[in-house]
């Protein structure tokens, strides 16, 4: 694959490539795996001394896909794709990754799709993941260099994602809260995590939609990434997620996973200049159990 830059400073090659994000490892992989670098298209290594003007290309050899990660076909919901990333609308029930218990990921299906799609580069590179039991809108970068250049959008938190929530608790919920309260490790499960003055600063926003007598339904903003937060923020303000009983979710409204959905997914693609934004509808036993409380 092939990326070309014009310099805009008088630096080494490296130096250059660096502030556009090629790392020093995809550096030597271009040098040791069949890579390129040319400036002016002549080839060059990267202590080469740059003009302002000078073209510089560097050409990344293809990634082939890991060999532990078996091809799974399976219909995929595609919401967006271009030459460098993929949004899918991942079910509830799917995990995202294998492990010892899932072995039919998100993962796997996107690698059996590369393969069909005879795609030059067949990494999977999960950039948001999702609980096996959240539905919604999940990305993909299709190239390690798409990945890297995300992964610094997502520690800049500039990526974007919102959630729909169906939640239950006694009292009102606020119509429109900030919840920020550090989440760390339950000392008495390897699964569950709880607000805890030991742990990582976490911060959610959220809106009230609609209210059904002592359900709502709320649109949250994360503006950061901590395992469970959501399930646990709202748990830990007394109105813990329909479903979800891991965290004291109501199992009395006939949803079988905790009612968590991404709807909305915002990012920037750094290699047209151009903000992607993508949203994905309620999904079905959300609409069922919402029809049921509204008939109430």
């Amino acid at each position: 694959m092939r990326f070309e830059f014009i310099a805009d400073e008088h630096v080494k090659v490296k130096t250059f490539l660096k502030r556009h994000e090629i790392s020093k490892g995809l550096l030597a992989k271009i040098k040791f795996s069949g890579g390129n670098i040319l400036v002016n298209h002549q080839p060059q290594n990267a202590i080469y001394l740059l003009d302002i003007g000078d073209r510089v290309t560097i050409d990344i050899p293809s990634e082939k896909g890991f060999e532990s990660l078996m091809a799974v076909d399976k219909d995929l919901s595609i919401i967006y794709e271009d030459e460098h990333f993929l949004v899918l609308d991942k079910p509830a029930g799917v995990a995202s990754i294998p492990s010892v218990n899932h072995s039919n990921t998100m993962a796997n299906f996107v690698k059996a799709y590369y393969i069909r799609q005879a795609y030059e580069n067949q990494q999977v590179h999960i950039v948001t993941r999702l609980d096996k039991d959240t539905s919604g809108l999940m990305l993909f970068a299709k190239h390690g260099y798409a990945h890297a250049r995300l992964d610094k959008q997502l520690q800049k938190k500039l990526i974007e994602k919102r959630y729909y929530a169906l939640v239950r608790g006694s009292g009102d919920l606020e119509e429109q809260s900030e919840i920020i309260a550090p989440i760390g490790r339950n000392p008495e499960s390897i699964i569950t995590r709880l607000v805890t003055k030991d742990g990582k600063y976490a911060h959610t926003s959220y809106k009230v939609i609609e209210q059904f007598g002592d359900v709502y339904l709320v649109d949250i903003h994360l503006h950061t990434g901590r395992t469970h937060q959501i399930r646990v923020h709202f748990s830990h303000i007394g109105f813990p997620l329909l479903g979800d009983d891991l965290y004291g979710g109501s199992l009395e409204h006939g949803i079988e996973r905790q009612a968590l959905h991404c709807h909305s997914l915002k990012f920037y693609n750094p290699f047209n200049g151009q903000e992607v934004e993508r949203a994905s509808p309620l999904p079905e036993d959300f609409k069922q159990v919402i029809e049921k409380l509204k008939a109430k």
